[in-house]
């Protein structure tokens, strides 16, 4: 079965607008998605985001001066529609020579297109080169399980049967592995993450969820359906009262993403990683 993204930009050599095209951007349905997954819109068990961080934006001022600066982009959990990433970055690649009177101008046209292609509203910020570099690189909260001594056997796709936890030891904590890889569904690169997981439920056994998620090392799919499989596999595993799954992934082409789902929606940490 054809993939939806084979209709995409993705993939496929294109030619780099310059001036600013809206139509660069192409629009994947979730459903889809969900339903493999067994969801619907109206039955998802979460709430969240995915986080957009731009590092290649610029545009020009009335005066043809160029400004640079690093674009946040907050696209819900429960939009009809997520983006393609080559289509946003031709995109935002169309800004390149286009002139806005003012960086409240470009917040209102992205705001605007970015919206239309998730069909739901997408929060836009833009922010200064030096307000990033004073924030600096956060660390990950929790424990790290990747030095935990295991034998991994399989990375094809996602296997939920190696998951195990004490259902009689009640646990919360928060744990994170930077060995998350998985590939794109139509490309095959290589994709790259951070995933932190904080719950409070039966007691996880780490070494468990360290082989899980090395099992995706070979799985096509995109970072925000990884992490929301990722999700559903804890979710039935340790019916807990509390769930998040937030995955940090490393830039390709000036953009890096980063799913969040939950079941309870704090906005998350957009602090910049190590990696990112």
């Amino acid at each position: 079965m054809q993939h939806p993204a084979e209709l995409s930009p993705l993939g496929k050599s294109s030619a780099y607008v310059a001036t600013y095209s809206p139509e660069q951007l192409f629009s994947i349905p979730r459903a889809p998605k969900w339903v493999e997954l067994g969801l619907t819109a109206d039955t998802l068990p979460y709430t969240g985001v995915d986080i957009w961080n731009c590092y290649e934006l610029s545009w020009l001022l009335p005066s043809g001066k160029p400004v640079v600066a690093i674009g946040e982009f907050s696209i819900p959990a429960d939009s009809p529609n997520i983006i393609e990433s080559k289509s946003f970055k031709l995109y935002l690649n169309s800004l390149n020579q286009s002139i806005f009177e003012s960086r409240e101008a470009l917040v209102a046209v992205m705001t605007r297109d970015l919206s239309a292609a998730a069909g739901k509203a997408v929060g836009v910020r833009l922010r200064m080169l030096s307000e990033v570099a004073e924030e600096g690189i956060k660390p990950v909260e929790g424990v790290c399980i990747d030095e935990l001594d295991v034998t991994i056997e399989h990375y094809d796709l996602p296997r939920a049967d190696l998951l195990s936890a004490d259902p009689g030891r009640q646990m919360e904590e928060c744990i994170y592995s930077n060995l998350l890889k998985s590939n794109c569904p139509v490309t095959g690169q290589p994709d790259w993450g951070t995933v932190v997981i904080d719950y409070r439920g039966a007691a996880l056994d780490h070494g468990s969820l360290l082989t899980y998620l090395v099992s995706f090392r070979q799985h096509a799919d995109f970072h925000e359906q990884c992490v929301e499989r990722i999700f559903l596999d804890l979710q039935r595993l340790l019916n807990p009262e509390r769930l998040s799954v937030h995955a940090r992934y490393v830039r390709r082409g000036g953009l890096d993403i980063n799913p969040y789902r939950s079941t309870e929606f704090v906005s998350p940490d957009n602090g910049r990683l190590v990696r990112q």
